[in-house]
């Protein structure tokens, strides 16, 4: 039997049986490795699996299909294994907010970086517009002209006035996504104001440090009427790329990946180089300065990671 993997609790699985839509619990028979990374998840979200019943409808998972993607992190607390966060996906959408919680660009550049390593298309949305004074908004207007002047696309929305969510949906509509930011970015209020009925549980921003509580605990499929579904992931403080090497970060920033062309030296890495042509559009402003803050530090952490 064909499934796939709609709910991940680390132990437990729930499996979309692909000819009669029925969702079976279901646990792993087998190992399975398909990246060279240790995982502290063998299976993901987004999966698609074969599977065996067994007595009382328990379903046995005996093999995993290929990831056409996935996205991956680093796991909290072992530092050498990592997580992969949700696979097989059309569209990642990165919840950006300007304050309760604040997400820094570093952060969303190193979603970004990712999403372009495993070939996965991206889309900023500014969630939250209905809380910010008119300075503020200019602010996100600021930082949505530097991602759409790169190739991103981008969206301004918020769950309560429902702002741009119907566009929002158009884009959504018969693709598999998955929503991805901080704790306390409203992921789960999205997916509520997007799908009602679904009520899934939502929390405060802490006051004490103005990050979100951690709601949802683990990753989880939902599924539109409108068509399509999301994978709703747990919300995370740091974001780190696994097994890339320090000559292969440039081809993820396609504003450097474009200027390399004409700078010196063909092997240049932007670093110290003479005649980059990527220094000169720091300089003129082509290239932003904190894209090539975050790009400088992935090639630190490519390098400490290879002499590993």
């Amino acid at each position: 039997m064909k499934g796939k993997i709609i709910k991940s609790t680390g132990s437990w699985y729930q499996v979309l049986d692909l000819e009669t839509d029925k969702i079976f619990e279901a646990r792993i028979r087998g190992k399975f490795k398909l990246i060279k990374t240790r995982l502290t998840n063998p299976l993901a979200v987004g999966d698609y699996v074969e599977f065996q019943l067994e007595k009382d409808d328990i379903a046995w998972i005996t093999k995993i299909e290929p990831r056409r993607n996935y996205l991956i992190r680093k796991s909290v607390n072992l530092s050498k294994e990592a997580h992969i966060i949700a696979s097989n996906i059309d569209l990642a959408c990165f919840i950006f907010t300007l304050k309760h919680p604040e997400t820094s660009l570093g952060f969303l550049d190193r979603f970004l970086a990712c999403c372009e390593a495993y070939n996965i298309t991206p889309l900023i949305l500014f969630n939250k517009m209905d809380v910010l004074n008119g300075e503020e908004t200019e602010i996100v207007k600021d930082i949505e002209f530097l991602y759409q002047e790169i190739g991103y696309d981008t969206l301004q929305i918020s769950s309560y006035s429902k702002l741009n969510l119907n566009d929002l949906k158009s884009v959504l509509k018969d693709r598999t996504s998955v929503f991805f930011g901080h704790s306390g970015c409203g992921k789960s209020t999205l997916v509520n104001a997007l799908q009602p009925g679904l009520n899934l549980k939502t929390s405060e921003i802490s006051d004490t440090h103005l990050k979100g509580k951690h709601t949802t605990t683990f990753a989880q499929m939902h599924f539109w009427d409108f068509g399509g579904n999301v994978i709703d992931t747990p919300g995370v403080r740091e974001f780190a790329m696994i097994d890339i090497q320090k000559e292969e970060v440039q081809h993820y920033f396609p504003e450097i990946f474009k200027k390399r062309e004409e700078c010196k030296f063909h092997n240049c890495l932007h670093i110290n180089e003479p005649k980059c042509a990527v220094a000169d559009a720091l300089e003129t402003g082509e290239i932003q300065h904190s894209r090539y803050s975050t790009y400088i530090k992935l090639m630190e952490e490519a390098e400490e990671a290879a002499q590993k």
